[in-house]
């Protein structure tokens, strides 16, 4: 690892950040040097403190900021010590989401960026998706099979809906995409408020919206890319027409992790 101790050349190129960040920085280039993964053990404190030549409050501040971060994971007992952690989904759906807390997100700008991936997402999934995965897909849709019986049970069954693009996500072969695709579904799930529900449920959209679900999976396990990619769209428009009808807005609150 980079001896710190001194004004070396780390020192001067970042000189406005604190002893314990530099260390931390250290630590993360160490590990990616190394090619470690998740799981595999780090030196111990006594071993960091010689090598940096740094204090051990230091040292412990630097591994803390690692801790907050997600990206060590320390182990008391026997065999314990510290760990190269891995950043879970949930944690980074709610940074990127605290991220976007001071930016107001609208409605309109979900479905703009849903309506531009998920089409193509779903035409990259056809025809590869294992028989116990569609079944899975199958089964989210048992939670909606009939028409909600008031306007809360539809919302409930609304954010049920949701999960099905939640899992199809998981099972993109390309992360980026599954990954920003899960995080709008869950600011959706999780974050939005419906200023108008409908006094009574509507049939007819509760039907649309379960057909297009059920059309996809047929497409899905028939690997009709173009018509998977159609029905997602329409789902889509569909899926935002009714989020201007019902005043669908974005609250002001952080995620949970």
């Amino acid at each position: 690892m980079t001896n710190l101790k001194g004004p070396g050349p780390l020192i001067q190129s970042r000189a406005r950040r604190s002893r314990p960040v530099l260390v931390a920085d250290a630590i993360k280039d160490w590990v990616v040097e190394r090619g470690l993964q998740p799981g595999d053990r780090l030196p111990g404190e006594a071993d960091l403190i010689t090598r940096f030549g740094m204090s051990k409050g230091t040292i412990r501040e630097a591994m803390r900021l690692l801790q907050a971060q997600g990206l060590v994971v320390t182990k008391t007992g026997p065999g314990g010590g510290s760990f190269v952690g891995e950043v879970g989904k949930d944690r980074a759906h709610a940074l990127l989401g605290n991220y976007f807390f001071f930016r107001n997100i609208s409605i309109d700008d979900i479905y703009q960026v849903r309506i531009a991936l998920e089409p193509d997402l779903a035409a990259s999934l056809a025809g590869r998706l294992r028989e116990d995965q569609l079944a899975e897909l199958d089964e989210i849709m048992t939670a909606y099979a009939a028409p909600a019986a008031d306007a809360e049970e539809e919302r409930a069954q609304h954010v049920a809906s949701l999960k099905f693009h939640a899992r199809l996500a998981e099972f993109a072969d390309n992360a980026l995409l599954g990954f920003f695709i899960g995080f709008m579904a869950q600011i959706l799930a999780d974050l939005t408020v419906y200023k108008r529900l409908y006094a009574k449920p509507n049939h007819e959209l509760w039907k649309q919206g379960r057909d297009h679900q059920a059309g996809l999976v047929a497409a899905l396990r028939d690997g009709d890319a173009e018509g998977a990619r159609a029905i997602m769209r329409e789902h889509m428009q569909m899926a935002r027409r009714l989020m201007e009808d019902q005043e669908a807005v974005v609250m002001k609150r952080f995620m949970a992790e």
